[in-house]
């Protein structure tokens, strides 16, 4: 069987119990250079669930952000609770990224965002929603201590 985090194009990814577990490209990269005193990192666990629980299951759920340098990488289904999640390891701390899901290839709603953003540049445009106020990005407050 075909494992889907081959093809991943950020990072490598390990499987933790039925999760996607993926490092950073920034923390491979250190870690390849050996300069992992770069500052302070954080680990995080992206997680969606459909609003409808009687909706069809989506083909596949992503993230792209300025964590993944706008890359897309897949998020795992757990059948069980119908939630897609994946753990991302080496996000650099003391700053704001921004990010989307995806479902379907389609920007959706994160209901677990830090706070919403106004697009800036074309990696952000290309993924924004479109809201009351106008197209936004999610927001990350990665604040580490």
């Amino acid at each position: 069987m075909d494992n889907p985090f081959d093809n991943l194009a950020v990072g490598s990814a390990r499987s933790n119990g039925g999760c996607a577990v993926l490092d950073s490209a920034c923390d491979l990269t250190a870690r390849r250079n050996g300069t992992t005193g770069r500052g302070l990192t954080f680990s995080k666990v992206f997680r969606w669930q459909p609003s409808d629980p009687q909706a069809p299951t989506p083909a596949s759920v992503e993230l792209a952000g300025s964590l993944t340098d706008w890359r897309v990488v897949a998020l795992t289904r757990d059948s069980v609770t119908n939630t897609w999640q994946i753990t991302l390891h080496g996000i650099p701390g003391n700053r704001t990224h921004r990010y989307m899901l995806l479902v379907n290839g389609e920007p959706a709603q994160d209901k677990n965002c830090d706070g919403l953003a106004v697009p800036e540049g074309f990696e952000e445009q290309q993924y924004q929603v479109m809201t009351a106020r106008g197209p936004r990005v999610f927001l990350l407050f990665a604040q580490t201590k």
